[in-house]
């Protein structure tokens, strides 16, 4: 028997992708329209790519490029973008499904290749707001949706769905995410538990955690190609050296232990952040501006390599294009580790598979012991200028941008 084939959507780099590789699956058919997308999954691997928007996709091309029938994929995965939610009303009434439908979109599209390939089992990644308590109406409705679809192919998916930090099963980055999955023939999942937690997740549980792992753990090996451009520009370049490993620009408050340069949560969390050698990243962003971080603990951006490491990209994966673009595939992509401990249970409960041996292939090594931190400069004096007293953050809605938008809303009346 072969290994057990998946339909992508949305494949971006290739983050869920690789982690089904690494667990025993083949893909058969990436869907994406991001050309520099394509190009990175067209360097890496040998799989059919479709490079037109999903809505110009008929199902029955994408089980024809991947030589499948209905009902042979093993799994159809994919994290269609979330914007959407608010239109998805109209799979609860049962409408068409065609593609030139003027309300279709990303998530109906998601919908209906599922429903016109049914297959063995489906996984749909999102952002964690998907399911946030008295805004989880994109949720209810992809739920009823799937029921619409039960009748019609007479399949028997019931979704279950769990936010997981990535952090908690080996990557090395804080980063959540809503994982839905079900089965045609209606088998309920049991989510993977928690494998790694930090010092009070290790106390607290009943089971024996591994530390979670660290930035260190990913990036201690890794030389950037002397190639790329690695630093940092802008205002604030000067002042990181100023900021210790671990901290961002709140070091530099009233209540940080630095000069008092900023207010109180003025600024975004990811402002002037450093990574910690001991600790996880914090999330990749897709799109940061030149101040906005995490940055190497060496005041530095991180290259393209330490990128992927940090998202469990297998090392033989390049990231193609431009930095920008290299940061936006990366930042987009779902944590590879994270789709391979997914998978791996998939296979098991789903498919009725044997259990790989050993632990996931995907997890980075532990690498002990963590060096001391990197000594931390002064602040330049350009920088004394802003030293005084500056205001807190007043609360939710009631900042800068808060009071602006008020202000424009006030005018338009």
């Amino acid at each position: 028997m072969g290994r057990p084939k998946i339909i992508s959507l949305y494949s971006g780099a290739g983050g869920l992708d690789y982690g089904f590789e690494a667990a025993g699956f083949e893909t058969a058919v990436t869907v994406e329209m991001d050309h520099q997308c394509c190009e990175t999954l067209r360097a890496n691997r040998s799989w059919p790519v479709i490079e037109r928007d999903i809505m110009a996709v008929r199902s029955a091309e994408i089980l024809e490029t991947g030589k499948l029938k209905k009902g042979e994929a093993a799994v159809l995965i994919g994290g269609p973008p979330c914007q959407p939610f608010s239109k998805a009303g109209y799979w609860r009434r049962g409408d068409s499904l065609r593609l030139d439908d003027p309300r279709a979109n990303t998530l109906a599209a998601y919908l209906r290749v599922l429903q016109d390939t049914t297959p063995a089992a489906f996984l749909l990644e999102n952002v964690e707001g998907l399911a946030y308590s008295g805004k989880d109406e994109g949720l209810r409705l992809l739920i009823d949706a799937i029921e619409t679809i039960n009748a019609k192919t007479r399949s028997k998916y019931r979704p279950t769905f769990q936010v997981l930090n990535a952090a908690d099963f080996g990557v090395p980055q804080m980063r959540k995410r809503v994982i839905m999955v079900a089965a045609r023939d209606g088998s309920e999942f049991k989510f993977p538990v928690a494998t790694h937690g930090d010092a009070s997740a290790q106390q607290l549980s009943p089971l024996v955690l591994e530390p979670h792992r660290t930035s260190w753990d990913a990036l201690a090996d890794v030389q950037p190609d002397p190639d790329e451009d690695l630093d940092m520009r802008g205002t604030w370049a000067d002042l990181l050296p100023s900021i210790p490993e671990g901290n961002n620009y709140l070091w530099h408050t009233e209540r940080g232990g630095g000069l008092a340069l900023f207010g109180w949560r003025r600024r975004y969390w990811s402002f002037l952040l450093k990574l910690a050698k001991n600790q996880p990243s914090w999330t990749i962003q897709a799109q940061p501006g030149p101040a906005i971080g995490p940055f190497h603990w060496k005041n530095r951006r991180l290259s393209m390599r330490e990128l992927c490491r940090i998202q469990t990209f297998p090392d033989d994966v390049r990231i193609t294009g431009g930095r920008g673009a290299v940061q936006k595939q990366v930042g987009n992509a779902v944590p590879s580790l994270l789709a391979e401990v997914i998978a791996r249970e998939l296979r098991v409960q789903f498919l009725g598979l044997k259990p790989l041996r050993g632990g996931p292939k995907l997890l980075p090594p532990s690498r002990r012991p963590v060096p001391a931190a990197e000594p931390v400069a002064r602040v330049p004096r350009k920088f004394h200028k802003l030293v005084g007293d500056h205001d807190a953050h007043p609360g939710t809605g009631k900042g800068y941008g808060a009071i602006e938008r008020g202000l424009v809303a006030e005018a338009q009346q």
